[in-house]
């Protein structure tokens, strides 16, 4: 047959030509408008060339598929039927989540010996099944039970494929407590860690988690050097329990979250691989491949139509894979809800296993070498995680920079911002912030979370970073919604006033729609002839003009009179006022609805003239 080839009939494009394109789709805006920037202040260009010094990141072995792992949601005996499950449908290991935990979201296994016999029963550990335990200091004895237990069942523990997972600074940075000095705490941990090593077990033991700043609302950067800081200070505290940096540095691995945001997480993982080689190369060792494994962000997932939570953890366990992780674990779309059932947990497994078995993600080694794009944010977020690890260490390491307050401090700063841009819905929660459903039907679980524990732990406090999700302000808007309706029977409402032709008023309706009902208020929509009928027969107090600035500069002054005559108690105008701004308040017009303007603050005040 011959060779067909559908690209010989087409001229090469050059930049020149992208830009002439450009160009003409921005009519007359510059080319830097398509730029953007990352909460580390990273330039995110629009066009990258092909790198020319791109080289492949030692990851996965290529060609060998990641591990698919799944989390144990249930706190009871039924986790062993959750597990095997998982085990039996795709799976390829579970992940152990002990009360107090880093990954602990309200439903976790207690650290007791009849919990980890129930829940493994039937598991043949001695077949290589991944294993991961995520304690914290409320679970500790969980690692001596998983060790108890493997010998308990005449199992070689270098047989068993299990990572430990001992995560002092993790644990101290989330609860906001340092039990110990560092110098008392670490002999303790690698007494522990070398106890285990002596008996057998392979490890890895100690993990670097950088889920702790990225939950905080921390940038890539930050959750790299934190996650890097403390591996350091795990390496040394292992080579002075006598343990060679040679041996010790095949027992950490690292866990990082893997969010949404793809280019960056693909350079994320691939941050960690080339900074763990500076720091081996730097104690005079040879570079070997670290471990790294990934779970999908916490923070971007929601409450509010969370089946849009799917979209988000395919992205982010791509990027993850892409990035060379030797195991991910994607969160149910349901998980921010309560203990999710077994469909959700299906749904978390065929994620993963349709981008190993049809998108063949796992066949090429690094795929992102090579990618101007990649490779740029991949050396920037070295050298911005390098320089904050830098700082880091200057301070003593990781425990002093927590008890300083310095990783805390600069990660609330980047929270800050980040918290400033979700209010405005510059950046975006789709499904919560925008394009919300207020019909959704609510999604079946198994339970509810539980409380955080009351109490302080003891030990010298720290400035705890505080998780969130950034759908939450969002979030308990709806909630305010949903009791409104429980109280009068109906929904808060808008009338959104649509002036002019449905090429005038359709783009600002559906933007003032969008807004509203991301606050639990519902927008019910009126144009043409008898406007302030409509409005009436709505029920509505709160009133937005919609149209173009043309149609407003004739009618909107007009319109607001009369919708106020009607009984409107504010008339919001869909747009930004320009050199209308005065004239048009004056006449009892905004608040104006425009994108990046405090829409959490605007929404809170809409309650408060409803009453509500």
């Amino acid at each position: 047959m011959a060779e067909i080839s559908l690209a010989r009939d087409f001229p090469l494009g050059s930049e020149a030509d992208w830009q002439a394109l450009v160009k003409e789709a921005l009519k007359g805006a510059p080319l830097s408008s398509l730029r953007s920037t990352s909460y580390d202040g990273i330039a995110i260009e629009p066009l990258y060339a092909r790198a020319k010094d791109g080289n492949v990141i030692p990851g996965r072995a290529p060609g060998e598929a990641w591990a698919v792992m799944q989390r144990v949601d249930l706190p009871d005996a039924d986790a062993n039927a959750q597990i095997l499950d998982d085990l039996n449908h795709a799976a390829s290991g579970i992940v152990l989540v002990f009360d107090g935990a880093v990954g602990d979201y309200g439903y976790a296994l207690p650290a007791t010996e009849a919990a980890i016999e129930a829940a493994l029963k039937g598991v043949h550990l001695d077949w290589g099944v991944p294993i991961e335990l995520d304690f914290g200091p409320p679970s500790r004895p969980a690692a001596a039970l998983m060790a108890s237990y493997v010998k308990a069942n005449g199992l070689a523990p270098r047989s068993v494929n299990l990572r430990f997972g001992f995560d002092p600074f993790g644990a101290m940075a989330t609860r906001g407590v340092a039990p110990k000095p560092w110098s008392e705490l670490a002999p303790e941990v690698t007494a522990l860690i070398g106890s285990l090593a002596e008996h057998g077990f392979a490890g890895p033991f100690a993990v670097a988690d950088g889920r702790p700043v990225h939950a905080a609302g921390g940038s890539e950067a930050q959750e790299l050097a934190f996650a890097l800081a403390n591996a350091v200070a795990y390496l040394r505290a292992l080579e002075a329990h006598g343990i060679s940096l040679e041996d010790a540095r095949c027992l950490i691995f690292f866990r990082l979250a893997a969010d949404q945001d793809q280019f960056l997480t693909i350079a994320k993982f691939r941050a960690i691989r080339k900074l763990w080689a500076r720091i081996e190369e730097a104690c005079g060792l040879v570079p070997s491949r670290a471990c790294v494994v990934g779970e999908t962000a916490w923070r971007m997932m929601t409450k509010r139509d969370p089946h849009g939570n799917i979209v988000r953890g395919t992205i982010a366990a791509l990027a993850a894979a892409v990035g060379g992780a030797d195991a991910v674990t994607v969160l149910p779309f349901s998980a921010a809800l309560g203990i999710p059932d077994g469909f959700a947990r299906r749904i978390a497994r065929n994620t993963q296993t349709i981008l190993i078995e049809e998108a063949n993600l796992h066949r090429v080694a690094d795929p992102a070498a090579g990618s101007g794009a990649i490779e740029s944010l991949t050396e920037q977020l070295c050298e911005k995680a390098w320089t904050l690890f830098q700082e880091i260490e200057r301070v003593g390491g990781s425990f002093e920079a927590l008890k300083a307050g310095l990783i805390q401090k600069a990660v609330g700063k980047v929270r800050a911002e980040r918290e400033a841009n979700i209010a405005g819905r510059k950046d975006s929660v789709i499904g919560t912030s925008d394009f919300p459903d207020l019909a959704e039907e609510p999604v079946a679980l198994l339970g509810a979370a539980k409380a955080p524990s009351p109490g302080t732990p003891a030990g010298e406090p720290i400035e705890p970073l505080a998780r969130i999700r950034l759908a939450e302000p969002f979030e308990r808007l709806r909630d305010r919604g949903d009791a409104y309706l429980a109280h009068t029977g109906e929904r808060p409402k808008v009338f959104l006033a649509c002036l002019g032709r449905a090429s005038d008023f359709t783009a600002h309706a559906s933007f003032a729609k969008s807004l509203f009902e991301a606050g639990g208020i519902e927008a019910v929509e009126g144009s043409g002839d008898n406007l302030m009928k409509r409005f009436k027969d709505s029920g509505a107090k709160l009133a937005c003009l919609c149209s173009s600035d043309k149609v407003y500069a004739g009618e909107a002054v007009n319109a607001a009179e009369a919708l106020a005559a009607a009984g409107a108690t504010q008339v919001y105008l869909a747009g930004k006022p320009g050199d209308h701004k005065k004239a048009w308040e004056d006449a009892g017009i905004g608040p104006f609805l425009y994108q990046g303007r405090d829409t959490l603050g605007l929404l809170q005040n809409a309650y408060e003239r409803l009453g509500a």
